[in-house]
């Protein structure tokens, strides 16, 4: 470390850097000022200005260390070379260690003062506030200058000492929340890592990673630093630096993998003043409570319960100081409504266990053993937490060595905001009664909620004890309150220096007549009146005035109504004129009635704003009103009621009688939502974070700019306008101010939402206003809602990513009859010149849920409609909001694909069956896990009490909620593959491989039946909905219908060509669907058949799929049948006619299943393509644009595409829209006039580039341009090639291909020879103006794609040719063999050389000169060969992943290289690498632009100026470096347009401005850019 050394003089300069026998030393802690204040390493360094104002520290340091006898010192700003970054890190890791080994540590507080007169002993009364509110105090570098000296000194600014850590020990834990054990000296690793973590919590430093940095010595941590990496990285980094640190014998840390709630304890920092029950009072109650717990009751659980303002939590905190003070408390856990970590049951098992480890010292080991075992625990059920966390670690406990009493405490258990979890955690609470070597006792408070009554009303009643605060002796509670009431009035009168009889007896007598029992109407009182301060006796005047008229019995509520009427009535002065009183009380009530209905708290700062009131008048409204609300001296804390009893008051008129403070509720709910919408045409503006950048994601934005840009009050404005609207009951009307704002502020508020997170609470916020705007009542509103609530739906996922995606993409791929995108279209940016065309109205797509890495394979909703479930190959369940799309839980711990999902009768259970031959259950609400069932797929009973899963050939039942087998069904010879219950839930079917349908007895487990006809397997069996037929369907081609109570066959159903492989009766029981399953591909039998399940006979024949139908399924209604198919589409049909309703197109894989919500409205789709799809499948709606497919449709060239239905049902649009299937290439012609498009059609089509129209259509496999672009050349099925005009579309001349069909086609660089490759792997030569053939050459057959340009950017298109042109046309390379390029002379056909080396060689390339070919390989080497020598230039380069193309610039001087997803650049005359360049995706097709300023790829341009500057030019224009990346249009790399799922690109091709790109649906869609007007690159403003 580097020193200060001072001299005789008292002046003092740097030592070297001194590394061993470092001298005894002080250090200097301080807060910076700003830089140019501070003296730096630079400033001693040089010539030393002695002007800033740093040096009067360094002097300070230097007087004070002279006076200690130390002759060095240390300080921050100037000790630390802070331009050398090693030097920097290196420090920064010592720091903790230096500040450890400091002889002295003296803390500069520049913002503390003392009083002149009195400096050498300052008084603490002076400049204790001051101390408290220091800087010193909220910087994250001084937590460890606090907690590493063993002594710090503190000093005011005028150098004069205030004390030191110890003396002011008490004042330090109080301003920061630290332990007074950390403080003394007790080793930090004794503290939790979140205990540690919380102390530097609301910490702050200049740069963003410091906040992590600082605390490298609080967790004796090394690591480097990266400046720049953000805060979220760096604290990423830290965690994992202590995870590595952490085993089962380091505790804490493993203790802090537990979620913990630091409030939770009842002596936790926010509680620190919440009071305790007053010495003689709660005698009884509480020597009850004692004796309980010490004593031999067996009950374990004591429930105290009361009414609200009964005193429950004193008492709970009594109990718990109490049992604390003697080693007995185990834990607290003090829930709290609307207190974060508190209100919920999310922390609770945690925080207990936490709190039991520390508690009980040797618990620990196994807690941390369960912690370690159970690497999931924290996404497991409150079950799982329980038993794993504190039943079995507390159960291996002997009673040696440990207490043999310990109690836990839970207060409040009614303000956990979930019932279920309340009515779990009471039956967990039960189960301490089994513990046997540890006395677990559980004092539980609440009110006597219906949960918690039903709860304890299921407890034996010997398993708790319970006691009713309210029903204790009135005299008891009196004489509790009297003790109350004279120790605060007592506290009152000294503070307040009153007279010693004051306030007297009979004045205690009638406060405690007045609170009627009400502890929290003494409690009120009493703030009431100290908050008086010199006006205290006559506050309690006022109060004694206000009860005199109750009478001498009232309900105590009323006592309580009354004490808060004179408290709201005292803040308004009575000498007030009566216009003044008017206004007060107005402001009383609109301040007031804000806060009590606030959906969440806000500070008095963001309040007064969004009020529009002034924040010195909302001040002056709640001086007065300490006593019902928590006013925090810092106004950015949130505002809080004392009691929620003080809401129910101010919204009750029979309460609150007194009209000037009544609050009418929904006035206020109305009020507040013009507030809102207020704030946000004041503030709310397009890129409200200044960015500048369209694709900037919202991950990628630091949360400090965020809350910056969108202040809380802004925040809640845009959350939560329409919820207050909503509870205002309120009657919208066109143009309104709700309308006015939508229409000029709706793309703003999105933005907003996006950048907070909040995209699936706006959606089902437009939800709401939709239902608040009905069609009759206001036309235009309604459609305006409507029409946002589809524009959000379709584009939430880009929002949430890149909020303003919303101006762009949300935009651009929006219908253009949109009411959205018509009212916004300015907002379109201009730098798209060119749009894409997309679809003229919503059709009946909502939504794609984008998530699963690999195909989808089932789905199902929630019994509510709330939640879908998908189920995929990549072995994972994801739980989904079907309102809104977002992904809400992903369910791992499968290890094979999951085949089936399924919710339980409840919802609260879902169950998946997987290929790893397991049924998982898991708990909706959470996604923990709940059991691990033997089987492959399940099914619930209709009451779910039962799973029953299919297991070899026998089907297993298990009990649902703990898991355990029931029963194992035995008697099929063979493998079960179908398994359903009856309605009623009696029977079981199952059918299976031995051709045998069985009905079994659920109860019993018995064989009862059976059903024996099919000569085949039997694939699928039902249950009609009475119960009382069963139908099968097999492999035979038939159905069959049996009697479920005889087992006697019904009947028949034949028709099938193929496996019947599900069966599906109609809701009302009347139909019978079948399926057949496409064994051998024939496509024969791809027809859903409907039969009368009464007569057998056949309804209707439901034809449209053109490939296998997967899945069938009845609406919950029985109106409509879907089915889902191999052919990437979903049918809807009408089940009464049989018609069709209309064909859900847009998957780009199979559809492989198809569910109805429980309302009939939602239909929901798995496909292979890895996503699920929601649609509408109503008609006659604003939603019913349904897509028709069909190729019989006469009048149409190609497939129909797009029908839009009119609610009278009428077609009234239908268009042509280029390719059925796959789009595989896109491609321009060298002139840059035509786009040529490839598919998995089998045809090439031509496109005019000017209008998008299409010009020809060809049956071929490739296409290829002649370099002047007049002739095209097509390569059919049938062994020939037809060269045609492509300005009339005229054929020109047909060349005869020889045997096979040929794969590639290209024409030499001089235009006068056609290249063709066939499968018989020839090369043939031919001169096309001749039409002769000019020879054969033989080459090896690849399929790796590569660049269809040649080196002078002619343009070729194919499969990668076996053969490639030298730029002369002369020779020609053609691969031989693997690992083999021959060279061939085009005119003579005779060898010129042969090239060998490569693994596999997957191009080649010839030099712009002709003298060099380079190759790549499969083996990943890139090779320069000369072809003078045949020699290879330069040692082979090995390079993984393989090389699939190469090229050479313009000058010869690079050679480019494509491995997979990166780009390398080689030296032509040496073979050594010059750079490289990441694509971000994988390159198959690569050359350079003529001018040799970018490349040119299959994906688009990639400049590569900044790779070599000074070898490229500057270009003269702007240029658009469009390339697509993944679901994004770049520019320069950087996000510009981002690509909805139906959009996604399988080809590219990118010339000048414009983008042309394909899709999977066969579509081909156009972009053009304007370059001057694209955002500059990294354009984000400061």
């Amino acid at each position: 470390m580097r020193l200060l050394r001072v001299d005789e003089n008292g002046e003092f300069s740097l030592t070297k850097d001194i590394i061993d026998n470092i001298p005894r030393y002080a250090i200097l802690s301080h807060t910076w000022g700003d830089d140019d204040d501070e003296v730096s390493f630079q400033d001693l360094t040089k010539s030393p200005r002695r002007t800033k104002a740093g040096y009067g520290k360094l002097r300070f340091c230097a007087q004070q260390a002279a006076r200690d006898g130390l002759q060095y010192f240390w300080v921050d700003t100037c000790c630390i070379d802070k331009s050398n970054n090693t030097e920097l890190s290196e420090a920064i890791n010592s720091m903790f260690r230096w500040y450890t080994k400091a002889a002295k540590c003296y803390a500069y507080l520049s913002d503390v003062r003392t009083n002149d007169h009195d400096q050498s002993n300052p008084s603490l009364q002076s400049w204790e506030p001051a101390f408290r509110n220091s800087r010193w105090f909220t910087r994250g570098w001084t937590l460890q200058e606090l907690l590493a000296p063993s002594s710090v000194e503190f000093f005011c600014s005028k150098g004069n000492q205030l004390g030191d850590k110890r003396s002011l020990e008490q004042q330090i834990h109080h301003i920061t929340g630290i332990a007074v054990q950390a403080l003394e000296g007790t080793p930090l690793s004794e503290f939790s890592v979140n205990e540690r973590m919380s102390w530097a919590k609301t910490r702050q430093t200049k740069r963003e990673e410091d906040k992590a940095y600082s605390l490298l010595g609080i967790f004796e941590i090394y690591m480097p630093l990266i400046y720049g990496e953000g805060a979220a990285s760096a604290f990423k980094r830290l965690y994992e630096e202590i995870g590595k640190n952490s085993s089962p014998r380091q505790d804490p840390t493993l203790l802090d993998r537990l979620p913990y709630a630091v409030e939770s304890p009842f002596n936790s920092y926010a509680k620190q003043y919440e009071p305790i029950c007053l010495p003689n009072t709660r005698v009884d109650l509480l020597k009850d409570i004692y004796i309980w717990a010490t004593g031999q009751d067996e009950r374990s659980i004591f429930w105290l319960n009361g009414l609200a303002g009964t005193g429950k939590s004193t008492v709970a905190r009594t109990v718990a100081r109490n049992f604390l003070n003697k080693n007995y408390l185990g834990a607290s856990f003090f829930f709290s409504r609307g207190g974060g970590d508190v209100s919920h049951a999310g922390k609770f098992v945690t925080s207990i266990a936490v709190q039991l480890a520390i508690s009980i010292p040797t618990l620990r080991q196994y807690v941390s053993h369960a912690v370690t075992e159970h690497n999931d625990i924290v996404n497991r059920s409150l079950r799982d937490q329980w038993h794993k966390l504190v039943l079995g670690p507390l159960s291996k406990l002997d009673g040696n060595g440990c207490q043999s009493l310990c109690v836990l405490v839970v207060d409040a258990l009614d303000e956990c905001d979930n019932e279920n979890d309340i009515r779990t955690i009471l039956h967990l609470l039960v189960e301490v009664r089994s513990l046997e070597g540890v006395r677990l006792r559980v004092f539980l408070t609440s009110r006597p909620e219906i949960p918690i009554r039903h709860g304890f009303c299921q407890i034996p009643d010997k398993g708790y004890q319970d006691f009713v605060l309210h029903n204790i002796s009135p005299s008891i509670i009196d004489h509790d309150i009297t003790i109350f009431l004279e120790y605060n009035l007592k506290f009152i009168r000294s503070e307040r220096s009153l007279d010693a009889s004051w306030p007297g007896e009979e004045a205690i007598r009638r406060l405690v007549q007045s609170a009627s029992g009400l502890f929290i109407w003494a409690a009120t009182a009493c703030r009431f009146i100290r908050e008086g301060k010199r006006h205290a006796a006559r506050r309690l005047d006022t109060i004694l005035r206000s009860g005199s008229s109750a009478g001498t019995v009232t309900a105590p509520e009323k006592h309580l109504n009354e004490i808060y009427t004179t408290i709201l009535k005292h803040s308004v002065p009575s000498e007030y004129t009566d216009e003044e009183k008017g206004e007060s009380y107005r402001m009383l009530r609109q301040v007031l009635g804000s806060i009590i209905i606030l959906f969440t708290t806000l500070s008095t700062c963001s309040l007064s704003r969004l009020l529009c009131v002034p924040q010195d008048d909302l001040d002056q409204t709640v001086e007065d009103l300490h006593s019902i609300l928590d006013i925090q001296k810092d106004k950015t804390q949130p505002l809080r009621l004392h009691h929620p009893s003080f809401r129910d008051f101010l919204l009750n008129n029979n309460r609150c009688q007194e009209p000037n403070l009544w609050v009418d509720e929904k006035q206020a709910h109305r009020i507040l939502a013009e507030d809102c919408i207020r704030l946000m045409l004041t503030a709310l503006k397009q890129d409200m974070c200044g960015l500048g950048a369209p694709g900037k994601l919202a991950t990628d934005v630091d949360t400090s700019r965020v809350k910056r840009c969108l202040p809380l009050e802004l925040q809640y404005a845009c959350l939560y306008w329409i919820p207050h609207l909503q509870q205002s009951s309120p009657r919208l009307c066109d143009d309104d101010q709700v309308h006015s704002f939508l229409r000029e502020h709706f793309l703003y508020w999105l933005e907003a939402i996006g950048w907070m997170g909040k995209v699936s609470e706006g959606i089902h916020a437009i939800a709401s206003l939709e239902s608040l705007a009905p069609f009759s009542q206001c036309p235009r509103l309604s459609t305006f809602v409507h029409d946002a609530k589809r524009f959000v739906l379709y584009n939430r996922s880009v929002i949430e990513q890149a909020p303003l995606q919303t101006y762009c993409s949300a935009l651009v791929f929006s219908p253009t009859a949109s009411v959205i995108r018509k009212q916004f279209k300015d907002k379109i940016p201009r730098w798209i010149r060119r749009l894409p065309e997309v679809e003229s109205n919503w059709n009946a797509l909502l939504q794609t849920l984008e998530g699963h890495s690999s195909s989808v394979i089932a789905v199902a909703f929630s019994p509510d409609g709330k939640l879908l479930a998908s189920a995929s190959q990549d072995k994972t369940v994801k739980l989904w909001d079907a309102g809104t799309g977002a992904q809400l839980q992903t369910l791992k711990g499968h290890s094979d694909t999951v085949w089936s999902v399924a919710f339980s009768p409840d919802g609260k259970l879902v169950a998946s069956g997987s290929a790893d031959k397991t049924v998982r259950l898991w708990v909706s609400a959470t996604g923990a896990a709940r059991s691990t069932l033997e089987g492959h797929s399940m099914v619930f009973s209709p009451d779910g009490m039962l799973v029953a899963s299919r297991s070899g050939d026998v089907v297993r039942l298990w009990e649902s909620t703990t898991g355990t087998a029931y029963s194992t069904l035995v008697g099929h010879l063979d493998w079960v593959a179908s398994v359903v219950f009856s309605p009623d839930g009696q029977l079981i079917a199952s059918a299976s491989y031995d051709k045998t349908v069985r009905l079994w007895d659920t109860r019993t487990g018995a064989s009862l039946q059976t059903l024996k006809g099919h000569s085949d397997t039997v694939w699928s069996v039902a249950f009609s909905p009475d119960g009382k037929l069963v139908a099968s369907g097999s492999a035979d081609k038939t159905v069959r219908l049996w009697v479920s109570a005889t087992g006697a066959a019904r009947g028949m159903l034949e028709g099938h060509s193929n496996s019947v492989s599900v069966v599906a009766f109609s809701p009302d029981g009347q139909l019978v669907a079948s399926v057949s399953m496409d064994e051998d591909l024939t496509y024969e039998d791809n027809v859903v058949r409907l039969w009368d399940s009464v007569t057998g006979a056949l309804h209707g024949m439901l034809e449209g799929h053109m490939g296998q139908v997967n899945d069938i399924i009845f609406s919950r209604d029985g109106q409509l049948v879907a089915s889902a198919s191999s052919d990437k589409t979903i049918i809807l049909w009408n089940s009464a006619t049989v018609a069709l309703r209309g064909t859900l197109e847009g998957h780009s894989g199979f559809v492989n299943a198809v569910a109805f919500s429980p309302d009939s409205q939602l239909v929901a789709s798995a496909s292979e393509d890895g996503t699920v799809r929601l649609w509408d499948s109503a008609t006659g709606t604003p939603d019913s644009q349904l897509v028709a497919s069909s190729s019989d449709n006469e009048g149409h060239r190609d497939c129909i595409t797009d029908v839009t239905l009119l609610p009278n049902s009428e077609l009234v649009a239908s268009y042509d829209e280029g390719h059925w299937d796959t789009v595989t290439a896109v491609t321009f012609s060298p002139d840059g006039k035509f786009v040529a498009s490839a598919s998995e059609d089998r045809t090439v089509r031509l496109w005019d580039l000017a209008t998008g129209a299409e010009r020809s259509t060809f049956e071929s496999y490739k296409v290829a341009f002649s370099p002047d672009a007049q002739l095209v050349l097509f390569s059919p099925k049938e062994a020939a090639l037809t060269l045609w005009d492509s300005a009339t579309g005229e054929a020109r001349c047909t060349l005869k291909a020889g045997p096979g069909t040929a794969h590639d086609v290209v024409f030499s660089p001089d235009g006068q020879i056609v290249a063709s490759r066939s499968n018989s792997n020839t090369v043939s030569l031919w001169d096309w103006t001749t039409g002769t053939l000019r020879g054969t050459l033989k080459s090896y057959w690849s399929l790796v794609p590569v660049d269809p340009f040649s080196p002078d950017s002619h343009l070729v298109v194919g499969i990668v040719p076996a053969v490639t042109f030298s730029p002369d046309s002369r020779l020609v390379a053609s691969k031989l063999s693997y690992d083999t390029v021959m060279l061939y002379d085009s005119a003579t056909r005779t060898v010129c050389g042969t090239l060998k080396g490569h693994l596999m060689v997957t191009a080649v390339a010839f030099s712009p000169d002709g003298k060099l070919v380079a190759s790549v390989s499969q083996d990943g080497t890139v090779r320069l060969w000369d072809l003078a020598t045949g020699a290879v230039r330069g040692a082979p380069e090995d390079h993984s992943p393989p090389a699939k193309a190469v090229a050479f610039s313009p000058d010869g001087q690079l050679v480019a290289s494509a491995h997979d997803k990166t780009i390398m650049f080689w030296d032509s005359t040496t073979g050594g690498p010059r750079g490289k360049l990441d694509a971000g995706v994988a390159i198959q097709d690569l050359s350079f632009s003529s001018d040799g300023i970018y490349l040119e790829t299959d994906w688009g341009l990639l400049n590569i100026r900044s790779l070599f500057p000074s070898a490229i030019p500057l270009q003269s224009k702007p240029l658009c470096y469009i390339f697509v990346k993944e679901h994004w249009v770049t520019q320069e790399m950087e996000n510009i347009l981002w690509l909805p799922s139906d959009y996604r690109a399988t080809c590219a091709a990118v010339r000048n401005n414009l983008l042309v790109l394909g899709h999977a649906s066969g579509r081909v869609t156009f972009f053009e850019f304007d370059a001057a007007s694209l955002p500059p690159r990294g354009s984000i403003h400061t």
